[in-house]
């Protein structure tokens, strides 16, 4: 059943990863790089690395943070680096995690030897010493690589800014009997980059103890796990969650046809990840009542004969709770305030959900249709769907897809989004905000027409440098890459966003009749009631009759076939 829901889910989430960084063949080579470019050093706690500089910034690619988790290693907790003699180059990016190229990622790769990240800072670095650090943790969760993100205009804001590689897919989420870890390994991996900047921030003129971890969609779920996860307590003073699922639910079909409920978006009990591991390497020739013995069988196949199952790299983009690294719920761990007191940033965009509907249908000549509208709400929300109709009528919208977008972004994305913020803001010092640019481009060839609005990551590119995006910007969305970019970088260095010059932008209160949301538009940007924008009202009163999918499952409750 998870295999079923992921394979339609990632067929969607890799266009929206392609859309949010640069293809797999840039590199991070700074803008303006020619003859006057120089190289550069720097002493990490394993060797030396040799970077580029231009007049602009310093960039170091590819430096490794862990060891090759291939063989033995293949499934286990990172290892250290080995040290090296000399020095070791690092203007290119390093390998890209196993992944399989999809028709809106065209990336792939077989190198297990991929766990390196990159480090980019402006020319004010050296003068602001020591600067904040911003550690990005990419989306998706079966595709991507850190060196996609071009993190120039976040340091020229006085930051260093690394990006990170983690293990994907089946080799970041893989679950087995007997298999210690099952299900963690990617957010291991990112720990363990954590640890890297703890240990070596201080050497490309960064601050150790001022560490903002930011990502979106998958990297924004994986911080909701880091916020309750035992190992990675001290490892980052700040956080900025991004189109985060950490808390929320998917009604059933939400994600297509036949993709069942799922209580927990992002989190599986072990026993669940353990019957997805033993289902999906079934057919590899490794299967046998020892577990141990199946393991090393597993372990020692070529990357390319795991990568021939189908769906297998999709059906891992969850995380293993009940473990040493995740010892609970992590969203039931939020709402109870078990956190740490940090300053978090929480939102979402205005039209989460209009991605994934027009990827699938108008986008590609494939129009939903008002039969389709009626039987979508008919499965997600049983004998409540004349009332979801009466509320989101298909005559009220342009088309039948664009009322389902609605539904589920208002029903989905923004009741999580909202209750995270709720969680975050009742403990620790909170801004929400929710990017609003209804005009931002789309620039993927698609043989429909849909308006994706402000759609699923489509904010990501207003913060890392995009040239296939940001030719497409207006003077209006130029300013607010600027502002929005101005926002992330003082609230690295400060743990707020506000500084002169800027909007203000006042904390989220739960306890304010209108606890404070900031909208980020190219026209405007200022506060929002986010709950009457999003109806929320209406689906809470619809889960509290508890009558229909619209409800959230309790805690702990297997997905619903």
């Amino acid at each position: 059943m998870a295999a079923k829901r992921t394979a339609v889910l990632a067929l969607l989430t890799g266009a929206a990863l392609l859309m949010a960084g640069a293809t797999a063949t840039e590199s991070l080579r700074p803008a303006g790089a020619g003859s006057g470019d120089t190289t550069v050093t720097a002493r990490t706690d394993t060797g030396l690395v040799r970077g580029m500089r231009t007049a602009t910034h310093t960039v170091y690619q590819g430096i490794p943070y862990a060891g090759p988790p291939r063989g033995a290693h293949r499934w286990a907790a990172p290892r250290p680096v080995r040290p090296w003699a000399g020095v070791r180059d690092a203007t290119k990016p390093g390998p890209l995690c196993p992944q399989v190229a999809s028709a809106y990622a065209d990336v792939s790769s077989l190198e297990e030897d991929c766990l390196v990240l990159n480090v980019t800072t402006g020319a004010s670095t050296a003068a602001r010493r020591p600067a904040p650090v911003v550690v990005w943790i990419h989306g998706d969760g079966a595709v991507g690589a850190g060196a996609f993100f071009d993190a120039r205009r976040l340091a020229d804001r006085g930051t260093v800014v690394v990006t990170i590689n983690y293990r994907l897919g089946v080799f970041g989420g893989f679950a087995y009997p007997g298999l210690e870890g099952s299900g963690t390994f990617a957010l291991q991996d990112q720990q363990a980059a954590l640890r890297w900047v703890r240990r070596n921030a201080a050497a490309f003129g960064g601050d150790p103890g001022n560490v903002t971890v930011a990502g979106s969609s998958f990297g924004a779920a994986a911080i909701s796990g880091h916020l309750t996860s035992p190992d990675a307590r001290g490892l980052f003073h700040r956080a900025i969650l991004a189109s985060g699922e950490g808390m929320m639910d998917m009604p059933a079909g939400a994600m297509g046809e036949g993709v069942p409920a799922y209580p927990h978006y992002t989190w599986r009990t072990e026993r669940e990840s353990r019957d997805t591991g033993v289902a999906m390497t079934s057919s590899l020739g490794c299967a046998g009542p020892d577990p141990r013995r199946a393991l090393r069988c597993l372990r020692a196949l070529p990357v390319k004969k795991v990568l021939e199952v189908p769906n297998i790299m999709n059906a891992f983009q969850a995380f293993a709770y009940g473990n040493e690294v995740l010892p609970e719920l992590p969203e039931a761990v939020l709402e109870q305030g078990r956190f740490p007191r940090i300053p978090l940033m929480s939102g979402a965009t205005l039209d989460e959900h209009r991605l994934f509907v027009g990827m699938a249908h108008d986008a590609i000549d494939s129009p939903f249709t008002a039969a389709q509208y009626a039987a979508a709400l008919g499965t997600a929300f049983g004998r409540d769907a004349d009332t979801v109709a009466e509320r989101y009528p298909v005559t009220a919208f342009p088309s039948p897809a664009l009322a389902w977008s609605t539904v589920v972004t208002d029903r989905m994305w923004a009741l999580g989004t909202y209750a995270q913020a709720t969680a975050f803001g009742r403990h620790a010092p909170t801004y929400a905000y929710e990017f609003a640019d209804r005009d931002t481009p789309m620039y993927l060839p698609l043989p429909g027409t849909f308006d994706f609005g402000a759609y699923h990551a489509g904010d990501t590119p207003y913060i890392f440098e995009d040239p296939d995006a940001q030719e497409h910007f207006t003077a209006a969305q130029v300013r607010l890459s600027d502002i929005m970019t101005d926002y992330w970088a003082q609230f690295a260095r400060t743990g707020t966003p506000n500084r002169p010059g800027l909007p203000g932008w006042s904390p989220f209160d739960p306890a304010d009749a209108v606890p404070h949301t900031q909208s980020l538009a190219p026209d405007r940007v200022g506060p929002v009631d986010y709950a009457a924008r999003h109806r929320l009202d209406f689906w809470r009163r619809l889960a509290e009759q508890g009558t229909s999918s619209a409800s959230r499952p309790a805690q702990g409750k297997e997905p619903v076939s």
